[in-house]
């Protein structure tokens, strides 16, 4: 595998990526679904996994980028899991609508554990961390790479923000019924 392709890879990875995080906002502003705590540990995962993916776009494919991703989808998947496990009594209910019958927890661990297979095969390809003679530009002048990166990093800070307005600069209520921060400007006035 030449760099150019694992570079377009690594693009079309965290398009991907993106599109996870994409939906899990629709939800939550469209339908109005406030995450809980666990999915917002999820979302951090996405985002987790995203900045080892541009670690690969901004400074070439590295088996140490790779760990980042490997590492964050274990944390992510790991939440998914215990989240599973605790609606997976009868009785117990579930949080959010499901799509597609899955909820928002088992598509993240799903998602996971794709992005340690894929992570894991792109990790047998050797030719990908040749270093080439000439400097190459950040993203290898790829408009797919740039694009995959700032999508990535505009979704992170959403992520940064919406979580700070639900859940103001403390613990993040379970469950959430409002945005606490909104609600606390709101009785200040």
């Amino acid at each position: 595998m030449t760099p150019e392709l694992s570079r377009t890879l690594n693009a079309f990875g965290m398009l991907a990526v993106s599109l996870v995080l994409i939906l899990a906002y629709l939800y939550q502003f469209k339908l109005d679904e406030l995450p809980c705590p666990l999915c917002l540990l999820q979302r951090v995962g996405f985002v987790a996994v995203g900045v080892g993916l541009g670690l690969n776009l901004l400074y070439g494919s590295r088996p140490q980028h790779y760990a980042i991703v490997l590492i964050a989808a274990l944390f992510g998947g790991s939440v998914s899991v215990r989240q599973i496990l605790l609606h997976i009594v009868p009785g117990t209910g579930h949080y959010g609508s499901p799509v597609l019958g899955l909820h928002y927890y088992t598509w993240a661990a799903i998602c996971f554990f794709l992005i340690l297979l894929g992570t894991a095969i792109m990790l047998l390809f050797d030719r990908q961390y040749v270093e080439d003679s000439k400097t190459e530009p950040r993203f290898g002048g790829s408009t797919l790479a740039k694009s995959a990166f700032f999508i990535m990093l505009g979704l992170a800070a959403l992520n940064a923000v919406s979580t700070l307005i639900e859940c103001g600069p403390g613990i993040c209520a379970d469950p959430p019924t409002s945005y606490k921060l909104i609600d606390e400007l709101g009785t200040n006035n």
